[in-house]
């Protein structure tokens, strides 16, 4: 029976109540298709400060390093809000971003059919809405050097540097190619190769790595020109490449308009090692309470059995399993309307795991 390790880091909030339900799915997926995973726990985000006077404990790293993929909940929460800014429970969760080396941050943007009419655009426009926006998550402004408020002739001057290697580009639109091969087979890179020398390499690069991918469609967008288009025809995107500071704003539009946060997850990949957690923050106002939607975190451990795993049929079961949960009605609060059933974290993951066992009596 294949077995995978993976390294659960529940967090705060309501992160050990979303995480729960997604290590539920992740075994009963293991009974009906035969695979066997090992969850180990480790600290991290202000648990971690509480236990241990660190957000990244040492033994938390090692036990990611040996991992097979790690699984996040959340971290955060006002706590530990007036805490010295490389203290708090989200240098956690940069460091271990570093020190696993994940420079690919995968974000799906996909309209449900039961919940279009959450979405703010018009249901014709946003009806059949599946993408990813893989940002590049290591360089670009946010770590260009130099940096920092200046002096100059007496006056303050802010300085932030775009900076990008032929590498960290290559790497990641490469893994884009990939994951579009694996999809509809159609690459959007986004950039402002008008006006910017980094973007214009940037350009040349994805260009020079097409060769590479002939069965993949490529349109290059300006950031500007992407932005109204992900409004006007969202459906019409597979996979979306960008930097990081693009990235960053595009995927944030991209998630307004499935609806929910709480329906979103992410990926964050490296060569080596991958970390998958949900969208949404630690919610601490509902944490313990029993209400919180575990559905981005569910997607997020189908994500692992996709991209860490390989495990592309098990991945799609579970997906679809989420959409039939949603058809018979189940809402938690965040998603619930009229004449749905509203329910809370537990119930609401006993209707995924019945949506799998159905789907995998009837195949």
């Amino acid at each position: 029976m294949p077995s995978f390790k993976i390294a659960v880091l529940k967090g705060d909030g309501i992160g050990p109540e979303i995480v729960q339900s997604a290590l539920q799915v992740l075994e009963k997926v293991g009974e009906l298709f035969g695979y066997s995973f090992t969850f180990e726990e480790g600290l991290i985000g202000g648990v971690a400060i509480d236990q241990k006077g660190d957000p990244l404990p040492q033994e938390t790293l090692e036990l990611c390093l040996k991992s097979d993929a790690v699984l996040l909940g959340a971290v955060g929460g006002p706590k530990w809000d007036d805490l010295p800014t490389h203290k708090r429970p989200e240098k956690g969760l940069l460091g271990i971003r570093k020190a696993l080396d994940l420079y690919a941050n995968l974000r799906p943007a996909k309209v449900y059919e039961p919940l279009i009419s959450s979405s703010p655009l018009k249901d014709d426009i946003v009806r059949g809405t599946d993408f990813i926006v893989v940002r590049e998550l290591t360089g670009d402004v946010y770590y260009g050097e130099p940096r920092g408020v200046f002096r100059e002739n007496g006056k303050r001057v802010g300085i932030n540097t775009m900076r990008y290697t032929e590498d960290e580009i290559r790497r990641v639109v490469r893994k884009s190619f990939e994951i579009a091969r694996g999809r509809e087979k159609k690459l959007t890179s986004v950039d402002k190769s008008n006006v910017l020398e980094v973007s214009a390499l940037w350009r040349e690069i994805v260009q020079e790595e097409s060769k590479n991918f002939p069965d993949v469609e490529v349109e290059h967008l300006y950031v500007d020109n992407c932005a109204m288009q992900i409004v006007r025809r969202p459906s019409s995107f597979d996979v979306i490449v960008t930097g990081n500071i693009f990235g960053d704003i595009l995927s944030d539009e991209a998630a307004v308009i499935t609806g929910s946060l709480g329906m979103l997850p992410s990926a964050s990949i490296g060569d080596k090692h991958a970390l998958y957690e949900p969208v949404h923050g630690s919610a601490p106002d509902i944490a313990g309470k029993g209400i919180a939607n575990p559905i981005a975190t569910i997607l997020s451990a189908s994500m692992m059995l996709r991209y860490s795993f390989g495990l592309t049929q098990v991945a799609d079961t579970i997906e679809k399993a989420v959409e039939i949960a949603l058809q018979r009605g189940y809402r938690t609060p965040d998603i619930y309307t009229e004449g749905t059933k509203k329910v809370g974290t537990k119930e609401m993951t006993e209707a995924i795991i019945s949506a799998l066992e159905d789907l995998c009596e009837s195949s």
